[in-house]
């Protein structure tokens, strides 16, 4: 196992009331002055394993996120994290312990370098600058970046800089990655060179992945399994076949939701 490899791995769990490990979420709701973004919906991911969640536009799965990740205060509904109780908690806290996520717009510090980007990450989860230094070249070599080490992040082509959001959140040594549209505007090629990152993050380094996502093309070559949500609600769940042939999750991205505008 490379050095970087070992780093990353994530940490054992810690002791808990329950000695639980993973993400499991149960009867998360966010509600908008009477409007039901989320509605009651359960979820869970193990370490190790890629989780898609799709669903058509307005379904309710960025505010879900939101509210797992901090940036959404749930209205009813509880998170446990490896066992503890992190309903409501703030993102900055979330993410020591282990929880990580991207942004379908990447939030990269354009006036940073490509390297300094990713050395945030790393000291922001409790690194010192030198160790930040070494994870992050490290980490550029191993999802080639490294000859954009020095280049300002303003101006990297849009494949380049997708990626460089999914390292950047790497530094911060998640247990949980959860990846909020990682394709989109990607060519084919690079969408095929996305599912292989994703991979290697969860087989090098054992990270559970959450995936949001379109583009079907990707979904159904990386997840193992599939969570489907219409209106703030789960659907289905299974494998990509499963969910592929499910009479409910047709219906709800061919049937009623035609000519009905996105949100």
């Amino acid at each position: 196992m490379s050095a970087v490899a070992r780093v990353l791995r994530p940490r054992p769990p810690r002791n808990s009331v329950s000695g639980a490990a993973g993400v499991d979420v149960r009867g998360l709701a966010v509600h908008f002055e009477g409007v039901k973004a989320v509605d009651g919906v359960d979820l869970t991911l193990a370490r190790g394993e890629i989780l898609g969640l799709i669903g058509p536009n307005g379904a309710g799965k960025t505010t879900f996120v939101n509210a797992i990740t901090g940036f959404q205060r749930p209205t009813a509904g509880a998170v446990h994290v490896d066992g503890f109780d992190v309903t409501g908690w703030g993102a900055a806290r979330l993410a020591r312990t282990g929880i990580a996520r991207t942004f379908q717009s990447v939030r990269l510090f354009p006036q940073l370098s490509v390297l300094e980007n990713v050395e945030v990450g790393a000291v922001g989860n409790g690194l010192d600058r030198a160790a930040a230094r070494r994870l992050a070249v490290e980490l550029l070599d191993r999802f080639d970046l490294a000859e954009r080490a020095h280049q300002l992040a303003f101006g990297l082509p849009h494949g380049q800089e997708r990626r460089l959001g999914i390292v950047r959140a790497l530094a911060g040594r998640p247990t949980y990655l959860l990846l909020d549209e990682p394709a989109a505007g990607l060519n084919e090629e690079e969408g095929h060179e996305l599912v292989g990152s994703l991979r290697r993050i969860k087989d090098d380094f054992g990270c559970g992945l959450l995936v949001i996502e379109h583009d079907m093309r990707v979904i159904m070559r990386l997840c193992e399994r599939l969570q489907v949500l219409d209106y703030g609600k789960t659907i289905a769940v299974g494998t990509p076949e499963q969910v592929r042939a499910d009479p409910a999750v047709l219906t709800a991205y061919l049937g009623r939701r035609r000519g009905e505008p996105g949100a």
